[in-house]
């Protein structure tokens, strides 16, 4: 069932990057499940998803990344967290994976799909967006994060989204760069603390007309 306007802006000013967790509320598997779809559904440049998601459990691993993450107990105290990762680069290999993939999902055969494989090694590999190819893949992991986010907020769930760490330590915490991705993001998941107090701080945000234009 679709949203009405309203409670789909209600629960975006519910919304907030939450600093305080409550550790004793853990979300349900069901809803976690649903979170973890709500990634794998995340769009993206031609479908490619040059993205991994690491949903982090052990808890002594997760004190370590707090070291990482400026002391930010959020990554700790969250029931759940999810570090975003960006391929670091894009190869023929990948390329041939997508296609199998589109092949088993859609049907068809690899050979009808040539012309548009060949497409996309003129860009992400030979072209200019090859060139900085690792920056294309940071920006989809943006993508994901909105919309993890958003859907968070839908279902009453807090985040918050978080770039402050050090990503080459994450990285070699988590063994990230032999897999051929690197963290982008994190992102702890939960309930918030009632100790939370910007919990109930207005948002600030510019005027409607000072940031939506119609031509």
């Amino acid at each position: 069932m679709a949203l009405s306007g309203s409670e789909l802006i209600d629960s975006l000013q519910w919304r907030y990057a939450t600093k305080v967790f409550d550790v004793s509320r853990k979300i349900t598997a069901e809803d976690w499940s649903a979170l973890e779809e709500s990634l794998v559904l995340t769009p993206s440049s031609y479908g490619m998803q040059p993205w991994k998601f690491l949903v982090i459990t052990d808890k002594a691993l997760r004190e370590k990344l707090v070291g990482v993450s400026w002391n930010q107990r959020q990554v700790a105290d969250a029931s759940h967290l999810v570090v975003l990762a960006a391929k670091i680069t894009v190869t023929e290999e990948d390329l041939d994976r997508f296609i199998t993939r589109m092949v088993e999902v859609r049907g068809g055969s690899p050979e009808s799909l040539l012309r548009f494989r060949d497409m996309l090694a003129r860009d992400l590999i030979n072209g200019e967006r090859g060139q900085y190819i690792s920056e294309w893949a940071i920006r989809q992991c943006y993508i994901a994060l909105g919309q993890f986010m958003a859907s968070a907020a839908i279902m009453g769930i807090d985040t918050c989204p978080m770039e402050g760490f050090d990503p080459a330590a994450v990285n070699e915490i988590l063994q990230l760069p032999e897999t051929g991705y690197r963290a982008v993001l994190l992102c702890p998941a939960g309930y918030r603390s009632e100790d939370d107090r910007f919990a109930s701080l207005p948002k600030v945000r510019f005027k409607t007309e000072d940031v939506i234009e119609h031509r």
